[in-house]
């Protein structure tokens, strides 16, 4: 299973940094939105969550950290609202150069 996950967040690291390397605005959000939904996904694994624990010390014999869970919903948080703003910087730059490439210069020019 540890193999699988790990396979996943590679995957997911690879295809967000694929995409930040693009020339286009809206691959440059998406690669973003999937290295932070990686970076989630690692610190929510750094829990090694528990079927069956109490989140509390001493309800149970085994408890589970609480800590990257509360670090996986704030990053989530931030996560959205760097979202938005990024989704507002590319529409604004796509609004004054008239191009959706990063840097506002078309491939062939």
């Amino acid at each position: 299973m540890e193999a699988l996950f790990a396979g996943t967040l590679g995957i997911l690291t690879a295809s967000g940094v694929y995409l930040l390397l693009r020339a286009r605005s809206f691959p440059v959000v998406m690669g973003l939105t999937l290295i932070s939904y990686a970076v989630n996904l690692f610190l929510f694994a750094m829990g090694r969550l528990q079927s069956g624990a109490s989140t509390v010390i001493g309800k149970g014999s085994a408890y589970v950290d609480p800590l990257p869970q509360a670090l996986v919903l704030t990053a989530i948080v931030i996560g959205f609202a760097m979202t938005a703003f990024v989704v507002v910087l590319a529409l604004r730059s796509v609004g004054e150069s008239q191009s959706d490439h990063v840097d506002g210069r078309e491939a062939g020019r």
